[in-house]
């Protein structure tokens, strides 16, 4: 067995043994509290410059195989895990999920106190994070490095705060993703086209658009309107990524082009974020933030709550009770509701534009992996693009009506 040791920014560590690559990677050290879809998350394009700790405790008993990922490669930046399977016992597996990990150069970490790691990272907040291992815990000499050495490492590190990243996770060529029809086959004519900005985009999302007689084209993070504009879209996503949605300044000028022209949007995750700061809404760093296949959230215009996939550490800013007017360039764009909401911490996980046709959440809907709880919000996209009324115009039309 190899050591290796998990020195955090506060100058705390956790000793354990190698798993996957043997190196150093440092990162953000966050927690994902899924009990499944380890591939999924390795393999989210959000996760990029993040050290992953699960919380379960037995994780790769599956294994890998070559179709549960949700992009080309891993994207995480280190990973930590109690126990890893000592085998992989799906008939789906083609290798160990610790032969992926080093096969990708992913730097891990296994056989330490997760929950204890866990609890500490909710009492003081995610922090910056180093994962070493065989070379990389001796110096020159072959002396073996003190924590205070390796600390330094750490904190020489960049901080999420600030980051602008969805440029590194975002596709270099635009693509289409072809509309499909109820037995799956390719739609000669889609029922609607949409041009989906890609910010880190997993691949199930616009599969599960193209499962509806969608055509989706994915274009890169660094898009224009023209380019938007030359897709012929009839509506217009922005993905879930990574970084802080206050650093994104041309996907938020890029989203208010979208906005001018009331072509209809609907964004995910980061996209929810560029929404709320494109109304003229602030955003801020969660403490821990909320990782994982079992948030509860509220959808205030029907009323159900569900069980949701999550992976973010920002939140929007804005009113949680009633309307508000959104602050932006003196309202230009109108009232906005918060229409959905986090039963664990009233975070926003929603907004509506009550004045032009745009809604957002925090959540992933695609699910991957994850509760299909919220998979309708990919139905009420389409009905907005149709101009049928969306769960914003319910809601709406219903405090009409009581009053």
């Amino acid at each position: 067995m190899t050591d290796a040791v998990l020195v955090l920014e506060d100058g705390r560590t956790f000793h354990g043994e190698a798993y996957g690559a043997h190196g150093t990677t440092v990162g953000e050290v966050v927690f994902n509290t899924g009990m499944t879809g380890y591939q999924e998350t390795l393999t989210d394009p959000s996760y990029h410059r993040q050290i992953v700790v699960m919380t379960a405790p037995h994780i790769g008993n599956t294994g890998a195989n070559d179709e549960d990922p949700e992009s080309g490669r891993i994207w995480v930046a280190g990973y930590v895990v109690r126990d890893p399977a000592r085998r992989a016992s799906s008939w789906r597996s083609v290798r160990t999920l610790d032969e992926d990990l080093a096969a990708q150069g992913v730097v891990g970490i296994s056989g330490i106190d997760t929950r204890a790691l866990t609890r500490h990272l909710r009492e003081r907040g995610v922090m910056r994070a180093g994962i070493f291992s065989a070379d990389a815990l001796t110096g020159d000499a072959g002396v073996r490095r003190s924590d205070d050495e390796l600390l330094a490492v750490v904190l020489a590190a960049p901080a999420m705060q600030g980051a602008d990243l969805a440029g590194e996770v975002t596709t270099k060529e635009a693509y289409v993703v072809e509309a499909l029809g109820p037995d799956g086959s390719p739609l000669d004519e889609p029922v609607a086209t949409v041009a989906a900005i890609d910010l880190g985009i997993k691949a199930m999302t616009p599969q599960r658009l193209a499962e509806r007689g969608v055509r989706v084209h994915v274009l890169p993070a660094s898009s224009t309107i023209d380019d938007v504009l030359a897709a012929g879209p009839d509506g217009v996503f922005f993905s879930n990524g990574p970084g802080d949605p206050g650093a994104a300044t041309h996907e938020v000028e890029l989203l208010r082009e979208v906005l001018d022209r009331r072509i209809p949007f609907f964004g995910i995750c980061y996209g929810n974020q560029i929404l709320g700061r494109a109304l003229g809404y602030g955003t801020y760093k969660l403490g821990y933030g909320h990782r994982g296949v079992n948030q509860p959230v509220l959808d205030r215009a029907t009323g159900r709550v569900e069980i949701t996939a999550h992976n973010h550490g920002f939140a929007v800013d804005a009113p949680l009770e009633g309307e508000s007017v959104a602050p932006h360039d003196g309202g230009r764009y109108g009232r906005v509701v918060v229409s959905h909401v986090d039963l664990n911490d009233d975070v926003v996980e929603g907004l509506a534009a009550l004045d032009l046709p745009a809604f957002s959440v925090q959540y992933h809907p695609e699910a991957a992996a994850g509760p299909h709880d919220a998979a309708y919000l990919f139905d009420r996209f389409l009905d907005l693009m149709r101009g049928a009324p969306t769960g914003a115009d319910v809601q709406l039309n219903q405090k009409g009506a009581d009053a």
